[in-house]
């Protein structure tokens, strides 16, 4: 499938729908506490890019965010936020376009590293194997997030 990615409002029926679907699949994979997503007034705000996936009919079939959060560790930092792809989709390498999308934009914006926060187990195996095909490599806690047993980090230097 054929997919355009553009920067979009999360305030679209079409994209909220992805992001409750995301919400739904991870309940049963982590107490709620250990649930760090964005909401959609978050995805809003200014330091937070959404990118959306459309078919050619123009059907929201995938997103992901990038959250600039300035310096951390002396580089300035951008965070991978709510990766999604709708289940009919998977298997097309629509992850993978919007993770080169939200790669580019950071190199446009001067972020020099990307971090990333995931849960653990079987369902989020494919996420895992995206993220390290596309030169993450797993680090230790991020950000001010807990290194809990329910999270895996990853991260990415990105050159100028």
């Amino acid at each position: 499938m054929a997919v355009s990615v553009a920067i979009e409002s999360p305030l679209q029926d079409d994209v909220t729908g992805l992001v409750e679907a995301l919400d739904a699949y991870l309940v049963p994979l982590a107490p709620v506490e250990f649930h760090f997503g964005l909401n959609i007034e978050e995805m809003a705000g200014d330091a937070t890019a959404v990118f959306v996936a459309r078919s050619d009919a123009g059907e929201a079939v995938g997103l992901g965010a990038l959250k600039d959060v300035g310096l951390d560790t002396g580089l300035r930092t951008g965070e991978v936020k709510r990766m999604f792809t709708a289940p009919t989709v998977r298997g097309q390498r629509i992850g993978s376009t919007l993770l080169d999308a939200i790669c580019a934009r950071a190199r446009e914006l001067g972020i020099e590293r990307l971090v990333l926060e995931t849960g653990v187990g079987e369902g989020l195996a494919a996420a895992v194997r995206l993220y390290e095909n596309h030169g993450f490599t797993e680090c230790g806690a991020v950000l001010d997030y807990p290194d809990s047993g329910y999270s895996r980090f990853f991260e990415k230097k990105l050159s100028a």
